[in-house]
């Protein structure tokens, strides 16, 4: 199996101000979705506060030390049970947040990064990337439109 993280960061790694997105582009909302779809998405409670229902077309593990019940999500007390309970598929995703990104790093097989090419004021940051562990095996820039206000890049990073 495939464990993937899928992230959107800052130009200086930036995810997140107050448990809220830093930046509105449907063109990577519609990202997430197409990569997304059809499987396996591991996220943190405060993510999927964020997100306030269960991704549809996807199974939702939320990884959480409180001992609560989620409706249409399983839930899990860490980021290794999630990814056992995804054995026996191709590949599961890890959506966030910093700290599920941090646990999940070292178990990663494949990272799907944009970068929206800003700086931004936040509290929450993806981790570094040690590229020298990585090869880039696909990339996509795209220019700011109508309904895209920033510029960013499709990365796909794969362990070396």
């Amino acid at each position: 199996m495939i464990v993937s993280i899928i992230v959107a960061i800052g130009e200086n790694n930036a995810i997140g101000k107050n448990n809220r997105l830093l930046w509105h582009l449907p063109a990577d909302l519609r990202h997430f979705k197409n990569v997304t779809s059809g499987h396996t998405i591991i996220m943190g409670r405060k993510t999927f506060d964020s997100v306030g229902k269960p991704l549809p077309n996807r199974r939702n593990i939320v990884v959480t030390r409180q001992d609560i019940k989620i409706e249409g999500c399983e839930v899990v007390k860490s980021i290794d049970e999630a990814i056992a309970l995804c054995k026996g598929e191709g590949e599961a995703f890890i959506g966030g947040g910093a700290e599920i990104y941090r646990q999940a790093m070292a178990k990663t097989d494949r990272i799907y990064l944009t970068i929206v090419h800003k700086v931004f004021d936040a509290d929450t940051f993806f981790p570094e990337i040690n590229f020298s562990e990585w090869v880039e095996t696909a990339h996509e820039d795209h220019q700011p439109d109508e309904k895209n206000k920033l510029p960013y890049s499709f990365i796909t990073l794969e362990r070396a």
